[in-house]
């Protein structure tokens, strides 16, 4: 497999979805590969990440989970991908279903789970199908993944992909963020412990016990190792998922895609949890998830969305700050009442109604509400709006001024 094609290598889309005896030969029966709790010492031995955003070492999850556990634990396959402008998660489930599903096998394996849950976007319908017929067409074939295996319908939402949303929506059927401790890999799905992992995450723990860790770390340009999948999206000739070697830098893809630096703003790096960077700053950025981290940023799930000049990044910011606001689960204070006061202040801003008080506003209360939600969702939606303010902060001055920062009807398009 090239390096920067391994997870998507096989058929193209338009020949559908690759029948289960064909991806055997392709790849071989994992029972043949590594297994097991040699699986484990694979997966921390190749450094891979987790993809569903927080980027915690997948290995480190695993390994804490089988030496801490009492009861058989359960397997969440999570494939929520409640992030708007994301497609990554439900392209690899509806193009590579079955490799999706031989990772939940040797995770539940190596963890003596007693449960695979397949935790599917309800919106996702094409991919839930998939998933769907490809663990029929296991069962007819004899192939089954040899421990219970269900389908959960994730429902829409931002938070329905939280690990603990996800947890409670199958012991309760709702999708709301518990409070911590305990965490779900400590109490989760019918009281055990549970494996909340993000399907690339699963997906590429298969590749792992067939080739290992040596083959996986041969891909990757920088600190972090090898590859994954990118959403790319906004002002580019060519949108999509794609998939990259980590490290890539954001210039390389931008050609890929047909992004021209001098029609781009900004940048929307890691999605609604991750942050505005000036288009100077993000064409010579490498894509890597350690490398970001030391420069306060986030890779999160791999978006990348270019935000044209003639668009108004007031407005653009203000919709995502919108969004955020009405995805607040209801819990606590910082999500009812700070992000929809800060919402209503920045559609303020961007219909050029608004004030020097509203800005001054909206940056007092970005602090308030950092670290003091019942879940991550207050947080992540401050630290996409602290980016803003940095990044956009001209364009905010003149609108706090009442004064359109560029043609008045992209300013005032914010619904």
């Amino acid at each position: 497999m090239p390096p920067s094609s391994r997870l998507l290598t096989g058929p193209a889309p338009a020949a559908g979805v690759e029948p289960l005896a064909d991806y055997r030969r392709r790849l071989g029966d994992p029972t043949s590969g590594i297994r097991g709790s040699a699986l484990i010492d694979a997966v921390e031995a190749s450094g891979l990440l987790g993809r569903g955003g927080a980027g915690f070492p997948v290995g480190t999850k695993w390994r804490g989970l089988a030496d801490s556990s009492r009861k058989a634990p359960v397997v969440l396959v999570n494939g929520a991908e409640g992030e708007p402008l994301s497609a990554k998660d439900r392209a690899l489930m509806r193009l590579r279903p079955h490799l999706v599903l031989d990772g939940a096998a040797l995770a539940a394996e190596a963890l003596d789970a007693a449960e695979i849950v397949v935790y599917v976007g309800e919106e996702h319908s094409s991919a839930r199908d998939t998933i769907e017929r490809a663990v029929a067409e296991r069962l007819m074939a004899g192939d089954a993944l040899g421990r219970r295996i269900r389908l959960v319908a994730a429902p829409q939402g931002y938070i329905s992909g939280e690990a603990s949303a996800a947890v409670n929506r199958v012991n309760t059927g709702t999708a709301l963020p518990t409070a911590s401790p305990p965490r779900p890999s400590e109490v989760g799905i019918a009281g055990g412990p549970t494996l909340v992992q993000n399907v690339e995450s699963l997906a590429y723990a298969a590749l792992i016990s067939r080739f290992g860790p040596d083959w996986y770390r041969e891909a990757g340009r920088g600190e972090t190792r090898g590859t994954a999948l990118v959403t790319v999206g906004g002002a580019v000739a060519r949108r999509g998922v794609r998939e990259i070697e980590l490290g890539t830098p954001l210039a390389e893809l931008a050609t890929r895609a047909g992004a021209e630096r001098d029609q781009t703003r900004a940048v929307l790096i890691g999605g609604y949890f991750g942050t505005w960077i000036e288009a100077a700053d993000a064409w010579s950025l490498p894509l890597d998830p350690s490398a970001m981290r030391q420069a306060g940023l986030s890779f999160g799930c791999g978006l990348v969305w270019f935000l044209p000049v003639d668009a108004c990044p007031v407005a653009a910011t203000t919709r995502i700050m919108a969004f955020m606001a009405g995805s607040s689960a209801g819990q606590c204070g910082p999500c009812i009442f700070g992000l929809a006061a800060i919402s209503n202040a920045m559609a303020r801003l961007a219909g050029g109604d608004g004030s020097t008080d509203d800005l001054a506003h909206v940056e007092r209360w970005a602090g308030l509400v950092r670290g003091r939600g019942a879940c991550r969702h207050p947080d992540g939606a401050v630290e996409l709006l602290t980016s803003a303010l940095r990044t956009f902060d001209d364009e905010l001055r003149v609108h706090a001024r009442g004064i359109a920062c560029g043609p008045a009807a992209s300013c005032r398009a914010v619904a």
